[in-house]
């Protein structure tokens, strides 16, 4: 891999906006485009333009300020790229997807609020991600969908948009599904259980659950239809909410005495509960923020959801987290950080 140290001082977001519309420029109309452009944006360092914070002056917290610079950026770049499509001509015959990967880092300038929890946990703040698809092949344009998708589900999606067809007889099926119908009609999905995770690396946390076919002091969690359950140590459980938009600018929330600082310290906040609790259970669809825990009331659930996990487990390739390489250093590779095998 070469790297190309003529654009050492260049925002990425404008950058692979950049050569997203090069490509664009040179694409044979009659040949079919594909483009997948994984933005940076918007993610830790917290760093963009001046002109892009300048005109976020009112608020307050330097965090959340340079953020919505960020996301300004990464929309002027999208802005520019569906400009290109429309000025190739292939605008009309594009469906564009745009999604996360995960929630918001509350440490950094993010907020999923009123949800629980934050990226990196196993909260609905954490694993509840947003997109939106935007074609003129909706059938229902302007719909807004709480069905249950995947991010595996995005290959066979595209793939059968794109008119090929996924082979019935493999011998693992995928774990995806084409959930066309469920973005452009509005349809129930196909997808009706989600594994969050299972990590195997992570410290167990409390005493295993008698007589469970799961280890509940494994990290891990499940949606299954409207229930979602928790085991081992979920992460940060906290609800945080954003400082208060006001006509004179941003009012630091009183539950949040840290807004104002550059850095939130991690103990700030807490998990709220008992530290050796590590089995939870939820009713999502009525309780979307995570606040009434139902593992007592529906053992009955709980049994049948750690039967899933443990069949998910059982499955399961085997972690591969190999140790630290100095070969890896970027200081042998020019200052970047590159394959270095």
């Amino acid at each position: 891999m070469k790297v190309d140290k003529q654009q050492k001082g260049k925002y990425s977001a404008s950058l692979f906006a950049s050569r997203a519309q090069k490509l664009i420029d040179s694409h044979n109309n009659s040949k079919p485009l594909f483009m997948y452009v994984p933005f940076q944006s918007v993610h830790a360092p917290l760093e963009v333009p001046a002109k892009y914070v300048d005109q976020y002056a009112h608020i307050k917290d330097k965090n959340r300020r340079t953020y919505a610079g960020m996301v300004t950026c990464m929309d002027e770049a999208i802005g520019n790229i569906t400009d290109s499509l429309k000025q190739k001509g292939i605008w009309d015959n594009t469906i564009l997807i745009f999604s996360t990967d995960n929630g918001g880092q509350i440490l950094r300038g993010g907020s999923n609020y009123p949800l629980r929890g934050w990226k990196g946990s196993l909260w609905e703040g954490g694993v509840h991600g947003v997109g939106f698809v935007h074609s003129p092949f909706l059938k229902n344009k302007g719909t807004v969908s709480k069905e249950l998708i995947h991010v595996t589900d995005w290959y066979p999606t595209i793939v059968g948009l794109a008119g090929g067809k996924i082979p019935t007889n493999l011998s693992i099926p995928l774990d995806g599904h084409d959930v066309w119908a469920t973005i452009s009609m509005n349809k129930s999905s196909p997808r009706k259980e989600l594994l969050h995770n299972i990590d195997p690396l992570t410290h167990p946390s409390g005493e295993p659950r008698v007589n469970s076919t799961f280890d509940t002091r494994k990290r891990a969690a499940l949606r299954s239809g409207r229930w979602k359950i928790i085991t081992g140590d979920p992460g940060n459980g906290s609800w945080i909410p954003v400082p208060k938009a006001t006509t004179s600018g941003i009012e630091t929330n009183s539950i949040s005495p840290y807004m104002d600082t550059e850095m939130v310290p991690e103990d700030a906040y807490t998990t709220y509960g008992d530290p050796k609790k590590n089995l939870w259970l939820f009713d999502i669809e009525n309780d979307p923020n995570e606040h009434h825990d139902l593992s007592d009331d529906r053992p009955d659930i709980v049994d049948a959801l750690l039967k899933r996990l443990a069949a998910y487990d059982a499955s399961a390739v085997p972690c591969r987290y190999p140790k630290d390489d100095p070969k890896a250093n970027p200081e042998l590779h020019g200052g970047a950080w590159v394959p270095w095998e």
